[in-house]
């Protein structure tokens, strides 16, 4: 039989240093103060700085620790940096959360190579980068860590107008399987989440356009998401508690993946 633990203490974060790439808006944002309240330190990490302060701002009122990081993950060299600067503060990332993510809402036969690239470079390129660099870090400091990849239920089946990134998250969802294959001996669990419908601003079209609406009604949940719906998955995964799950995906959609879309 295995050791027996206190259940809090399984998913407390206290000592941790967490990075969260997207961390401007969305889940992303979202995503940092759950691990904060946790009770790590995490370095919210995007391009948009004024929106990170914000964020900043709103934790430190409630006494959480929380670093802004200015970082784009498509490109290495600010992916390094990040880490560097995260390192000198606040010690080695431990927890990464692969959040950065876009689409973008065209048809195919619309799409343009610039659309196309965009949502790869973010969504595949940037989780690639992020994940390489966290883990060689551990890797050649022989300490263990957490990677928590966003995918999204429309990684595992399909939506109208969003080829590129159905495509993006089928692919990010495959990446987490066979990094945890290569990762896990070295005490680097890799995992993912796959979201359902949740109201963020880049879903927000989707609710304009009545899609939301519709999918909604074949939800067995019968409504969309809150960001709070992910808060005991994302925990469970940057946590101890998942210390023998890796190459995992948790699906948090209200039942969607087992409707008829």
């Amino acid at each position: 039989m295995g050791s027996t633990s206190n259940p809090g203490d399984l998913v407390a974060l206290s000592g941790k240093t967490a990075l969260v790439t997207g961390a401007s808006s969305g889940l992303g944002r979202h995503f940092v103060k759950v691990l904060a309240r946790a009770g790590a330190t995490v370095a919210a990490a995007a391009r948009r700085l004024d929106r990170l302060e914000t964020l900043a701002d709103e934790c430190r009122a409630e006494g959480l620790r929380v670093l802004v990081v200015p970082a784009d993950v498509t490109d290495r060299v600010s992916i390094f940096t990040a880490l560097q600067r995260i390192e000198e503060q606040a010690g080695r990332v431990t927890i990464l959360v692969n959040a950065a993510g876009i689409s973008v809402n065209k048809s195919f036969l619309d799409h343009e190579e610039q659309d196309y690239d965009q949502v790869v470079d973010t969504n595949l390129k940037g989780t690639w980068n992020a994940t390489q660099a966290v883990a060689r870090r551990l890797v050649a400091a022989k300490q263990p860590g957490a990677i928590v990849n966003v995918g999204s239920i429309f990684g595992h089946r399909v939506a109208g107008n969003a080829s590129s990134y159905c495509a993006s998250k089928a692919a990010v969802l495959h990446l987490t399987r066979a990094l945890s294959l290569e990762l896990t001996r070295y005490g680097i669990r890799v995992n993912a989440l796959s979201p359902g419908l949740f109201h963020t601003e880049m879903t927000e079209q989707m609710f304009q356009s009545g899609f939301a609406e519709s999918l909604i009604k074949r939800t067995p949940a019968r409504r969309a998401g809150d960001p709070a719906d992910l808060d005991g998955a994302l925990l469970l995964l940057a946590s101890d508690a998942s210390r023998y799950m890796s190459g995992s995906v948790v699906v948090v959609d209200g039942g969607t993946l087992n409707s008829s879309l």
